[in-house]
């Protein structure tokens, strides 16, 4: 089978942006490739290296919801970046060929520098996390990446540095693809697109009535003030979460309704928060349930993290025969 490698930093509980966005194609790529799914410690280091208090409860906390929302354990590999330490090994080798200006041009790092203020990102990790994340996929010759459009820089920077690593050690890692991922626009309670850092998430594991006060207060259309007033659906938040979890036909008539005042917001979100429901609260109780058994969790890593660690020695072997190091 081809192969897909693919990490998440750990953030904690997640929101369903991450569900919509990334776990759902992960569930689905497990079915079809041989997958590695790693929680990326050391990557949350390069940016939060001041605080780490709370990366190892994240951690479970995280892998509760990708298993609650359907990652099998007997299906894909489950594990944690930093209970491998083949990663900083290969890291290690590819900094060496990796040219500083590759680094320097890479958007996200322009763009991280340029936006966070309250983090000092003045570090040579932060500047190398991409000959890091080039070291996660090719330790496991991994064929496809899943990733968003934005991210397509990464895994050219990737393919970058293993076809100048081969040109000088000889033909050890393949070059990945991009698997372009679905990437519906999950927007958050305010309109902006959910995130965490933008306190307008709604997490996979709130409890039903914090779901739905967080949707209630949603903002909509800003002409439609009244509830008599017509409304647009094109421009309401709430209308873009109908067509990721309404059926076609409430989809229809909300889309309707709305635009002739028909409907009023409040309908509608109930609307939205019963459907929403049946696909989020399956998943909730399921998490819930892992959390309640985190042991059978760190068990799922450590089991996972151990064969990720057997097949990454695998691929070390090689590196080190190729750069010739060692007696």
């Amino acid at each position: 089978m081809e192969r897909v490698v693919s990490g998440m930093r750990p953030t904690g509980k997640l929101h369903l942006g991450h569900l919509e966005a990334v776990l759902k194609n992960w569930v689905d790529l497990q079915q079809q490739y041989e997958c590695f799914f790693f929680v990326a410690d050391w990557h949350a280091l390069t940016s939060d290296y001041a605080d780490t208090s709370e990366i190892r409860s994240n951690t479970l906390a995280m892998v509760c919801d990708w298993l609650g929302a359907g990652l099998d354990p007997q299906r894909c590999t489950l594990f944690v970046q930093s209970l491998v330490p083949q990663h900083a090994e290969l890291h290690l080798l590819l900094s060496a060929v990796t040219p500083l200006g590759w680094l320097e041009r890479v958007p996200t790092y322009k763009e991280a520098r340029q936006q966070i203020r309250d983090k000092d990102l003045n570090n040579y990790a932060f500047l190398g996390y991409p000959v890091l994340q080039a070291a996660d996929i090719l330790i496991y010759k991994g064929d496809y990446v899943p990733v968003g459009e934005d991210q397509v820089p990464h895994i050219e920077l990737t393919r970058e540095i293993a076809r100048r690593f081969n040109n000088f050690y000889g033909p050890i890692f393949p070059e990945p693809q991009a698997l372009l991922a679905p990437d519906p626009r999950v927007v958050g309670t305010d309109g902006r697109r959910m995130s965490k850092s933008y306190r307008n998430d709604i997490k996979i594991t709130d409890p039903p009535e914090v779901i739905w006060e967080k949707m209630r207060t949603m903002v909509t259309d800003p002409a439609r003030v009244r509830r008599h007033d017509p409304g647009n659906p094109d421009v309401c938040p709430v209308f873009s979460l109908h067509k990721i979890y309404s059926p076609q036909e409430t989809i229809d008539y909300v889309n309707v309704e709305c635009r002739r005042a028909g409907i009023g917001c409040i309908d509608c979100k109930k609307l939205l928060y019963e459907h929403a429901m049946k696909r989020i609260a399956p998943i909730a109780d399921k998490s819930r349930a892992y959390e309640r058994n985190i042991d059978e969790v760190r068990q799922i890593l450590w089991e996972g993290s151990q064969r990720a660690r057997q097949e990454a020695e695998r691929t070390m072997e090689q590196v080190r025969a190729a750069v010739r190091l060692g007696l």
